[in-house]
């Protein structure tokens, strides 16, 4: 194990990632860019990011995106804490929502230990998750009122 650590903040969207690193220490942080929200995409990141040997610990926002960016992460042996959005300490009146900015902001913190991690479910509490959310909107919808559009008159 090294004695350097990259805190690697990740702002996770369907078809993006933005990644921002804050070295141990208290080095500068900074920006490294977006990457495309896929497994070939991330492990190549990880490969990047640890060519100077040192051990990475990455977070990222929870969020529609599920848990599988942190499954991949975990599998490929790296720490990998996913964060409650209502959780994240913010300035008052920061209002002001970027990719970038928050990707810099989870770095800090994730390198401050201010962030507060969440229970991630394994992969069949996940779909299990699903199907009952996905039968409550079934059900839901199933109980709108209906318009018989043959008692309608004009």
């Amino acid at each position: 194990m090294s004695e350097f650590i990259k805190y690697v903040g990740m702002d996770v969207h369907k078809a993006t990632i933005a990644v921002t690193v804050a070295p141990s220490g208290g080095g500068e942080v900074r920006y490294v860019g977006e990457i495309e929200n896929t497994p070939q995409a991330v492990a190549k990141l990880v490969k990047q990011l640890r060519k100077d040997g040192a051990d990475l610990k990455f977070c990222y926002e929870a969020g529609p995106c599920g848990y599988g960016l942190h499954r991949q992460l975990t599998e490929l042996g790296w720490e990998c804490q996913v964060v409650a959005p209502s959780l994240i300490p913010k300035k008052a009146g920061d209002r002001v929502k970027t990719d970038r900015r928050d990707s810099l902001l989870l770095a800090r913190l994730h390198r401050a230990g201010e962030l507060t991690a969440v229970w991630v479910p394994d992969g069949a509490q996940e779909a299990l998750r699903d199907l009952t959310r996905a039968r409550e909107m079934a059900q839901e919808a199933d109980n709108q009122p209906r318009i018989n559009l043959l008692e309608i008159q004009l």
